[in-house]
């Protein structure tokens, strides 16, 4: 019965080696993917810090110029509004004045007219 228990036993260890031998090579080639893939990240990491700083310093820069631009349109549009302002108030100056003037003007033409019609009412 004891023999029957050792033969178990060792059916058991076999069993067990059998199973553990490719967990522990799958192991194995994990640790050393994981390594190569700390190495790489070690190496390529600077490099992309690096870049992201510069990324950083040219979205920075843009954010910069796009606020200057902002800031020129902002004169720009105001600039224009008051030149606006200054055309409405001449257009109505001149509307107002060009109002009398056509007045005076047609008033000047209806006397000339009278005048000459008289001139010619007397001569015949």
């Amino acid at each position: 019965m004891i023999d029957l228990a050792v033969v178990a036993i060792a059916i058991a260890i076999v069993v067990l080696v059998a199973y553990l031998i490719p967990t522990i090579l799958q192991i194995k080639r994990t640790v050393a993917q994981s390594e190569r893939v700390l190495l790489r990240v070690n190496n390529e990491l600077p490099g992309l810090l690096k870049d992201i700083r510069g990324t950083s310093e040219n979205v920075r820069t843009l954010t910069d110029q796009a606020k200057m631009g902002v800031d020129k349109a902002s004169v720009l549009f105001t600039a224009m509004g008051d030149m606006g302002q200054t055309v409405q108030q001449v257009h109505g100056t001149v509307k107002g004045k060009g109002g009398s003037f056509f007045l005076g003007l047609t008033s000047v033409l209806a006397g000339i007219k009278a005048a000459s019609s008289k001139m010619r009412n007397r001569g015949s």
